[in-house]
């Protein structure tokens, strides 16, 4: 099982995050100012900032200029960064992990060189992957095969032909994590012999990005709906050389199956960054609001409520760390040591609900506070709202880890 006890590596890359946030990102992630505004734009020279301090290159080995991080030593800084913004959290994260299945292997050794040299020392350089999760609708066929039709579940929206130079693309990809901000981009499209994933740099012939989607829904609807950035892409006879195919088996193996696994254990982390900050929040507010004689702190049904918030985000970071440190150690289950669950499901989905109660109920400290567009509660309160309800997250994902428990195979 996973050591408890930190590195001192870890402690110490730790603790300079953590001061970092302290002291730059969560004063301007909370400013009144911004808070107000339905509209947020991701803080770029803080993206560009915490770029330079490595966490974009986190997992990469020493050689690649990262420092061969884990999956639960990068859970551990995502979380101190979603802390002071959940933005900067989702991006970093998207590209460090694209960036580590590329070095595990996705990417030939001649396609790393090309594509990748100048990635550690350009702090702007982003990664996005257009692809569909193959597993993410597993749900919604529960104890019943998947669609066998002419669009199959996980199927890409992209169209790439063979003229007898490569492979044109075609089509458009509406939502792509990371794309206002990539400069090279890893793309499944349908073939006629599969998929086939292929490297596109941002300035090719054929490939469009079009600006950031706003952060609330079009039609005057005021309603956050993603975090990061997202934007679609359009590619329309995009031109790619054989040279940058990526080998079949390698994408399937570390850009569908385990990118996905690895992401929602992302996301389960900062989660728990978001929902610690609003429990902080909530403990110092408590601590100084006087009301009925006393601080809100020492009245017994504000105790509760701060005690039960600790123990739904302990629960939820024991989880985490433990699917974190599972999905680098995948031996521990095949041999027993823990169980053979859907480890990734588990910790987001009890990470999901847990820590958006959690949120409501620190958001209940402030009282009518709590829901002032210049307060941070209420933005903690969407943040993992959004998380929530996100796709690797929705109500029919559970169904999944029922499958497990009753034997159930595809």
């Amino acid at each position: 099982m996973y050591d408890l006890i930190l590195t001192s590596e870890q402690l110490e890359f730790r603790d300079a995050l953590r001061d970092f946030v302290t002291r730059e990102v969560k004063p301007a992630a909370i400013d009144p100012k911004r808070l107000e505004p339905f509209e947020k734009p991701l803080m770029m020279p803080l993206l560009r900032q915490a770029s330079e301090m490595g966490l974009r290159a986190l997992p990469l080995p020493e050689e690649a200029g990262g420092a061969g991080a884990d999956a639960l030593t990068t859970c551990l800084l995502l979380e101190e960064i979603a802390a002071g913004d959940v933005d900067l959290a989702v991006v970093l994260g998207e590209t460090a992990l694209i960036a580590r299945q590329c070095h595990a292997g996705a990417m030939s050794d001649e396609q790393r060189g090309r594509w990748l040299g100048n990635f550690a020392e350009d702090p702007d350089f982003h990664l996005a992957l257009v692809a569909r999760d193959a597993q993410q609708e597993r749900g919604w066929s529960y104890y019943g095969a998947l669609p066998d039709d002419d669009e199959p579940v996980g199927a890409p929206d992209l169209s790439a032909k063979r003229d007898g130079k490569g492979w044109i693309i075609d089509g458009l990809a509406p939502f792509v994590a990371n794309a206002p901000l990539a400069k090279l981009f890893i793309v499944q499209a349908k073939a006629d012999s599969g998929v086939v994933t292929l490297i596109v740099p941002r300035d090719a012939k054929g490939l469009s990005v079009s600006d950031a989607l706003p952060a609330f829904g079009g039609d005057g609807e005021r309603t956050r709906w993603h975090h990061g950035a997202c934007g679609p892409v359009a590619f329309e006879g995009c031109r790619v050389g054989d040279a940058d195919v990526i080998a079949a088996d390698a994408a399937l193996r570390l850009l569908q199956d385990e990118f996905f696994a690895r992401r929602t254990v992302q996301l389960a982390a900062i989660n728990v960054g978001v929902a610690q900050a609003a429990h902080e929040a909530a403990i110092e507010y408590a601590k100084i609001r006087w009301q009925g004689g006393r601080y809100i702190v020492e009245h017994q049904a504000i105790g509760m409520k701060l005690a039960d918030v600790a123990m739904q985000i302990e629960a939820a970071r024991a989880l985490v760390h433990k699917a974190a440190w599972i999905s680098d150690h995948p031996e521990a289950a095949q041999q027993g040591s823990v169980s053979d669950l859907p480890w990734p499901v588990v910790s987001r989905n009890f990470a999901g609900h847990a820590l958006h109660h959690a949120t409501l109920e620190s958001a209940e400290c402030f009282g009518a506070m709590g829901v002032m567009r210049d307060m941070p509660l209420q933005k903690y309160v969407h943040d993992t709202l959004v998380l929530k309800h996100s796709a690797d997250c929705d109500l029919t994902t559970p169904l999944v880890l029922a499958e497990t428990l009753a034997g159930f195979k595809r």
